[in-house]
């Protein structure tokens, strides 16, 4: 697809939550930004909106590399309050030339022509990302909105001491984790395997993401919404009948009773993202050196499938007048070398480029016990799958919340919530003005 179909379908219309606003053009082709050198009034001057820690730091080093093109870091909140900011900015002209955008927000800004098509200037490092990473800020065209800058693969994090303990192997499957955390129910009644958190729609979307599911698809000028597909379905009434089976929990994540559980060896698994050792050192900060991390397990023996939970990208305003300048930054903070050591240092954060994972050394302090912690995550990532997102994701996660906690008080299967869900995400669509294929 083109990317002004793309422009196209996604900029039908949208409803006032998103912040629409027209589409406007840069003031300076990237052929004269790229060529022009800096003024006699100084060098370029870019605004970078990002919430990553010390990221001035490492703009810093940038702006004494490159003295025509000198950036300005904005510190932000993050989450969903940052893109709301950034829509309403874009909307009112402002907008900063750079965004650090989370994947799930991408198809909102491009649906109101805040951020650019940089597809020209990013083609030299395509190959620097995996093709799921790759795939969350294309939305499946030929158009890219951003460069991958953090990932969030998902895997398994277990307490090893007490599957050892209760002489349970490390599932493989999702089959054999229903099975061992039977065996936890009975081998502690005080204790389970894991559980289910219907207030973390981030969490299910990854676990969805490793089954198949594709939620989003854009079809010509129409989207496409699928979220009660097979997949998803699967992942539903998987976690379901556990929950109403009793063999693992309902209690919801990053609460004073789940860091207690962690904590008192009372839950031994977190199916999470490759962050989860700096959540667990604040939670659970008596059981250091007594979890480990394994792949997902899997819904086929043999297969090496992973989701995502979080992550961001680096995206350029449609609206910056130096669009050139801003893309060449972008790309050589998520891409070059010494850029994306800083990154890990600095910012603490996962980087999205496949050498960067492959090159991380030593493992986080909490897994001090398991040195090869970042070569599994590296191995993880590569089979990660991602999907395109909608335009309306923060409905579709309201209605996430909304229906599993009903399913949960009402003890109603999750597939309905799941298809509530696919209702909600359509109706807001339709009522937006999207175009919706059959």
């Amino acid at each position: 697809m083109r990317a002004n179909r793309l422009g196209a379908a996604l900029a039908v219309a949208l409803t006032a939550t998103l912040a629409s606003c027209g589409s406007s053009e840069p003031t300076e082709s990237p052929e004269a930004a790229q060529s022009r050198p800096a003024s006699a009034q100084g060098p370029v001057k870019l605004t970078y909106w990002t919430w990553a820690p010390n990221m001035d730091k490492i703009v810093d080093v940038w702006n004494k590399a490159h003295p025509d093109i000198q950036v300005t870091v904005s510190k932000q909140a993050g989450g969903d309050d940052a893109a709301a900011k950034f829509l309403t900015a874009a909307k009112a002209g402002n907008p900063p030339d750079l965004v650090q955008a989370e994947y799930q927000h991408l198809p909102s800004f491009i649906a109101a022509d805040a951020v650019a098509d940089i597809k020209a200037e990013t083609a030299a490092v395509k190959g620097e990302f995996s093709e799921g990473l790759w795939g969350l800020v294309t939305l499946g065209t030929e158009a890219v909105y951003g460069v991958p800058q953090d990932s969030g693969p998902m895997m398994l994090f277990y307490r090893q001491d007490l599957f050892d303990k209760y002489g349970i192997a490390v599932p493989k499957t999702w089959q054999e984790y229903g099975e061992a955390a039977r065996t936890v129910r009975k081998k502690d009644p005080k204790a389970y395997l894991g559980t289910f958190s219907s207030k973390d729609p981030g969490a299910f979307t990854g676990l969805a993401q490793q089954a198949g599911a594709q939620w989003w698809s854009i079809s010509g000028e129409s989207w496409k919404v699928n979220i009660a597909d097979e997949p998803t379905r699967k992942v539903a009434d998987f976690w379901g009948a556990l929950v109403k089976e009793g063999a693992i929990d309902d209690m919801p994540y990053f609460t004073p009773e789940w860091n207690k559980a962690l904590n008192d060896g009372k839950l031994l698994t977190w199916p999470s993202a490759v962050w989860a050792p700096g959540v667990l050192s604040s939670n659970a900060p008596k059981a250091k050196g007594k979890w480990a991390v394994a792949p997902l397990p899997q819904w086929n023996a043999g297969e090496s499938f992973s989701g995502f939970w979080g992550g961001s990208s680096t995206a350029v305003s449609a609206k910056t007048a130096n669009k050139a300048a801003a893309t060449q930054f972008a790309t050589w903070l998520n891409t070059d070398p010494a850029a994306v050591e800083l990154l890990v240092k600095e910012a603490a954060i996962y980087p999205a480029a496949t050498k960067a994972q492959s090159a991380l050394g030593q493992a986080p302090e909490y897994f001090a016990n398991q040195p090869d912690f970042w070569q599994q995550a590296a191995a993880v990532s590569a089979g990660a799958r991602g999907f395109t997102f909608g335009p309306n994701v923060g409905v579709t996660y309201n209605a996430f919340k909304d229906g599993f906690d009903k399913a949960l008080q009402a003890g109603t299967p999750f597939t309905e919530a799941v298809q509530g869900m696919q209702d909600a995400t359509v109706a807001d669509m339709r009522k937006s003005g999207f175009t919706i294929a059959s």
